[in-house]
């Protein structure tokens, strides 16, 4: 079953960020994720979204989307992203009714 990881970025320092950035497709690709979507400034529908990125990705399953985030070569990138930003990260599960 697909996961999707939903991600709230507030980022601080950009040219830390866009280390992050040059090395992450590389690595993403290799675990066969899918980035669904990035945005800087989303509509908010309901409530407050204080954050300066949000991201939207799915991966095939969680076996998959842990074995990404928990990679040395994603880990390796993602302490440019940990220097530059603050964030909320979380993964759910595909939805399906009964």
């Amino acid at each position: 079953m697909s996961v999707y990881i939903v991600a709230q970025i507030t980022i601080h320092d950009r040219e830390e960020y866009g280390r992050y950035e040059s090395g992450f497709l590389d690595v993403f690709q290799q675990f066969s994720g899918e980035l669904l979507a990035v945005s800087e400034a989303p509509t908010v529908v309901e409530g407050q979204w204080p954050c300066t990125r949000t991201v939207l990705i799915r991966f095939p399953s969680a076996d998959e989307a842990q074995r990404w985030y928990a990679s040395p070569q994603y880990q390796a990138i993602a302490q440019h992203r940990f220097r530059a930003s603050t964030g909320n990260i979380v993964m759910v599960d595909e939805f399906r009714p009964d």
